[in-house]
């Protein structure tokens, strides 16, 4: 459809704010919890090469585990490790430190509350004080790091003791290796929640942070970046309540950056930060979108590998929740192309995210459902209606029926050429009562529009030859209300053999004339040819 003849039709039906729908649905969120939940925190696992490098003795391990279960602590040892630790002598001081690292580190399940309750974490933050020892501090600062990586009450253990102002400061350190340590203990107190991320914030984590990331990468510090990476994401995650404002603008260009670094674990963290900044209402997709992001993140969705192409389409699916001129950003990147092969995708929660994101778009502006439908999209969701997963099928159906309620005639003729009405009926049987609503809702606007041209005959048929009509009578008993309201008009308004409609007898319901088609327009050529 041409330019200039897209600009003679009106745009109708709901307000498009109301046809896009964010992140907030209940089981989606605790969907997304589980899954962010395993990225909350992570334990720093003893190796040869860091003992190598670090530590000045060896020590044989105190405590094994090569069946995955904890072996039993001497209450003799760990009273030996603390009295060496709160002697004056430097050399003992560090050979028991690291001795209580290595038990931390090395266990499968570590240890924690006992080396909590020995007194460890009050006397590994004055260690971190310890400007002549950067070894002791390593040290001290491994041992808060695996702790703070327990459960919130061990993490609140290390917090309410005093750590986050030293662990902040040696972020400005002389050695890497004490830096690397103390952003990957600040990472996992940010990743306990809101509260402990906002006290983190707080003691002044962001400035240097941010100037650690502009690191030159390099194969020698990846390692380096991707504990930044994975720590700045955290500071942005959770948006009940949502960061400071102040601290994700800081970090809005680091990100700008790391999303385009060769190490795709990297990229993959640093594109969760940018899904968890977009999150929210238009002010904050706004700042994502002036960062300059979109076009990068719109081309690793054609990156193999869905750790990296699952943030980025949860990214830029935010994005098309807020204006049109936001969601045109993102089309204007080349989204569309992206979204028809993950659409494809044998991944079915990809697949749900694409037609999630496909659904926002196709709640814009009429250019933009008429791209959406020029980009070949429509017998794409058409066939996710049909066969895809649930999960699925329920963002499809929007789609489709967000098209009818801001499109035009001739995409509603289009529609009802690609199939979609013996598709839509067969959604009406799902168990799921909002998703049977918002079919019905496509299917009055296909009525309607048909209606305001004169061919309401030709629908109506279709929609009765499929069985779409008896499933929408059967719906008048439905036990939900929504429904059955829905059910009652259509039948009463494009079904019903009366000349007239009574009145008193229509339910008492607003859900009647929720979309309008502009009444008055040309019929395309070959109408509703079905």
């Amino acid at each position: 459809m041409s330019n200039d003849r897209i600009k003679n039709f009106k745009n109708f039906g709901k307000d498009t704010d109301e046809l896009r729908r964010r992140r907030t649905d209940a089981s989606v969120e605790l969907r997304k919890a589980r899954k962010d939940e395993q990225l909350l925190k992570r334990r720093n696992i003893d190796t040869d090469e860091i003992d190598n490098v670090h530590t000045k003795t060896s020590c044989t391990p105190l405590a094994d585990s090569s069946n995955g279960t904890s072996s039993t602590i001497n209450e003799n040892v760990i009273r030996k490790i603390m009295k060496d630790m709160n002697s004056d002598d430097p050399q003992k001081q560090f050979a028991a430190t690291q001795q209580a690292r290595k038990i931390l580190s090395r266990e499968r399940h570590p240890p924690i509350d006992i080396v909590i309750a020995a007194g460890a974490v009050p006397r590994c933050i004055e260690f971190l004080k310890e400007d002549s020892n950067p070894d002791l501090v390593f040290e001290a600062a491994w041992v808060l790091t695996n702790i703070a990586s327990g459960s919130p009450a061990q993490t609140d253990v290390v917090v309410r003791n005093g750590a986050i102002e030293p662990f902040v400061n040696l972020l400005r350190s002389r050695y890497p290796h004490i830096i690397e340590q103390s952003v990957w203990a600040l990472g996992n107190i940010a990743g306990d929640g809101p509260v402990m991320r906002d006290l983190v914030i707080a003691k002044g984590i962001v400035p240097p942070l941010v100037a650690l990331a502009k690191t030159e990468p390099n194969s020698s510090n990846s390692a380096f970046l991707r504990n930044i990476t994975w720590t700045l994401s955290n500071l942005c995650r959770t948006k009940n309540p949502a960061p400071p404002p102040e601290a994700t603008r800081q970090c809005l260009p680091a990100l700008a950056r790391l999303i385009n670094n060769a190490d795709m674990e990297i990229v993959s963290d640093a594109c969760w930060a940018l899904s968890y900044l977009s999150d929210g209402p238009n002010e904050k997709i706004e700042e994502v979108v002036k960062s300059g992001v979109v076009p990068r993140l719109v081309d690793l969705l054609g990156v193999e590998g869905h750790n990296v192409v699952t943030p980025c389409l949860r990214a830029v699916g935010n994005i098309v929740t807020g204006s049109d001129v936001q969601t045109q950003a993102v089309v204007q990147a080349g989204i569309l192309p992206q979204l028809l092969r993950l659409l494809q995708s044998n991944k079915a929660n990809i697949v749900k995210e694409a037609a999630w994101t496909a659904s926002n778009i196709c709640a814009g502006t009429l250019e933009q459902i008429n791209t959406v439908i020029n980009a070949g999209m429509v017998p794409l969701l058409i066939t996710v209606l049909r066969t895809g997963d649930f999960r699925a099928q329920k963002e499809a159906a929007w789609a489709i029926t967000n098209i009818t309620s801001g499109g035009a005639i001739e995409h509603l003729v289009y529609l009802c050429q690609q199939g979609a009405i013996p598709v839509m009926c067969d959604m009406l049987t799902c168990r799921d009562w909002r998703t049977i609503v918002t079919i019905m809702d496509g299917l009055e606007n296909i009525l309607r529009g048909a209606q305001d041209v004169g061919q309401l005959d030709k629908v109506a048929c279709a929609i009765e030859e499929c069985g779409g009509l008896d499933k929408i009578e059967q719906l008048q008993s439905h036990d939900n209300n929504t429904v059955y309201n829905k059910a009652y008009c259509i039948i009463d308004q494009f079904f019903s053999d009366e000349g007239g409609t009574d009145e008193n007898l229509l339910p008492e319901t607003n859900a009647t004339g929720d979309f309008q088609l502009t009444v008055n327009q040309s019929v395309p050529e070959g109408g509703f040819n079905l």
